[in-house]
């Protein structure tokens, strides 16, 4: 059973026929064991809706390509909806600022997944865009310095910003 994943990862080997040697049989009697086993698996753990929708087959290669040509309309249309969330996404105040930049963090996470990665500066600069008027002067501070900030530096300094009370003209 630990060698359930062989046949995803190594091609089939060639059939057996009467001139294989016994080590060519076993081989090939491993990987074939290994391709029904790892094909039950998958196939048992896609839901039986979107099961019936991909093309069947008896070899586990082909069967999770079959699955990933099924779901590649649907990734891009996800990728096209997580950007426009986060161009959307403005910090509310409803949650902390903490959850905030954690939620943009996850949403841009999900589209280096897709093949959509931004750079660290890039969601920075974007997490700053979304943050509301009463954070202007720590835009401009952060605008001012020379260093750069990560997510979690960002994190951070948000959070503090967020805790600072502010005071307002009387």
């Amino acid at each position: 059973m630990l060698d359930y994943d062989l046949a995803i990862r190594q091609d089939e080997p060639a059939a057996v026929t009467e001139q294989s040697t016994r080590e060519q049989k076993a081989a090939y009697d491993r990987w074939e064991k290994a391709n029904r086993l790892s094909l039950m698996l998958v196939k048992n753990t896609i839901n039986l809706s979107i099961r019936g929708a991909i093309t069947d087959s008896d070899k586990v290669k082909k069967y999770l390509k079959s699955v990933d040509d099924h779901f590649k309309g649907s990734s891009k249309a996800l990728a096209s909806n997580l950007m426009l969330q986060m161009l959307t996404l403005k910090y509310d105040g409803s949650s902390g600022v903490r959850e905030h930049i954690m939620k943009m963090t996850d949403m841009a996470n999900k589209l280096k997944s897709l093949e959509m990665k931004a750079s660290d500066n890039f969601l920075v600069h974007f997490i700053m865009t979304s943050l509301p008027a009463r954070f202007d002067t720590f835009k401009v501070n952060y605008n001012a310095m020379k260093d750069k900030w990560s997510t979690s530096d960002i994190i951070s300094m948000c959070v503090q910003e967020e805790e600072t009370p502010q005071t307002g003209t009387t």
